[in-house]
């Protein structure tokens, strides 16, 4: 079998042989934990690569030998374990799961967890902050949350849904390792947004049912709560999420409300308020045929072949001709 490619590696944060070292190391990144090598002869050779997006973290880790962890409760975040290669064994309450690359494990914060990580068994984790995954699942389904979020706890890669948020963590890491436009916070914001939104949507929990229920479209003072804030700031980072709570309603009730009321989604209209912007900048004379591409992407557009489609469609002729008027 093929090594495991290791992911990351430009963002290290350890490497050590001393189980110690390791144990006080990944317990200042998640939280206090047991940790013992399972064969008496065996020898870590710990590898920690790690990236910090906002409440959304990237962790390769490999311990290089059989291990037990025993970390009791996470309480205060999330942790999706994607096996790359090998497998390990679960137990998060009173449930067990065998996890492979086809079965990666969400284990219940409130829950004690234990679990042996067999030889061979590099994983890729996706931290996720508690509270965010929690307000992020309010904007859902438009209420309050009183019972803590509780996921199955195996995640069947295998599943189309499953791929699809798989494919989300894929493409953040591979962009990652490349030095990409993740990096910039207006990029990292969205895709953080994506990760968790995308989570809640594939992966079955306890309030699976509750989204996608019909909710009361966004009164027209909310929606023009929402336009305000695209209107005043269109070059900062700007998420459906973030519209909602200047609104002070659920995503979705923004969402039929602007529907509603002005005929097209909140991102929709964000993107036109930014096109016209950038003509804006464009025609003042601010932007000179080789500076388009910094106009564009100063309010986000990060794509220049999209965003020239776009503007045509918008204004019926390439930022360029804009340019030389």
């Amino acid at each position: 079998m093929a090594p495991v490619a290791e992911l990351l590696k430009d963002h290290n944060l350890f490497r050590t042989t001393h189980l110690d070292e390791a144990r006080s190391e990944v317990a200042r990144v998640f939280c206090p934990h047991a940790l013992t090598t399972v064969g008496r002869e065996e020898k870590l050779n710990t590898v920690h690569n790690r990236i910090t997006l906002g409440d959304v973290t990237l962790n390769y880790l490999d311990y290089g030998a059989e291990v037990r962890i025993t970390p009791g409760e996470l309480n205060s975040f999330y942790l999706i374990q994607i096996p790359l290669g090998g497998s390990a064994d679960i137990t998060c309450g009173k449930e067990m799961l065998h996890s492979t690359i086809n079965m990666a494990s969400i284990p219940n914060p409130l829950e004690k967890l234990d679990m042996v990580w067999h030889s061979g068994n590099p994983q890729l984790m996706v931290y996720i902050n508690r509270t965010t995954l929690e307000k992020r699942l309010e904007d859902l389904i438009g209420r309050e949350i009183h019972v803590p979020v509780r996921f199955d706890l195996g995640m069947d890669l295998t599943t189309q849904k499953a791929k699809s948020w798989q494919r989300l963590v894929d493409t953040l890491v591979s962009d990652v390792d490349r030095g990409g436009l993740t990096m910039h916070t207006g990029i990292r914001n969205q895709f953080q947004d994506l990760i968790i939104t995308g989570l809640l949507l594939s992966q079955r929990h306890n309030y699976s049912e509750s989204i996608g229920t019909s909710v009361e479209p966004a009164a027209p003072r909310s929606v023009r709560l929402a336009m305000a804030a695209c209107e005043s700031n269109p070059q900062e980072p700007l998420t459906v999420t973030d519209m909602a709570r200047i609104a002070g309603v659920s995503i979705r009730s923004l969402q039929d409300g602007f529907k509603k009321y002005v005929g097209m989604s909140p991102t929709d209209y964000l993107r036109n308020v930014r096109l016209s912007r950038v003509r804006e900048e464009l025609l003042s004379g601010r932007g000179f045929e080789s500076s388009i591409a910094e106009v564009a992407f100063a309010y986000g557009f990060t794509h220049l072949g999209r965003f020239a489609k776009t503007y045509h469609e918008r204004f019926g002729e390439l930022p360029s001709e804009t340019n030389r008027k």
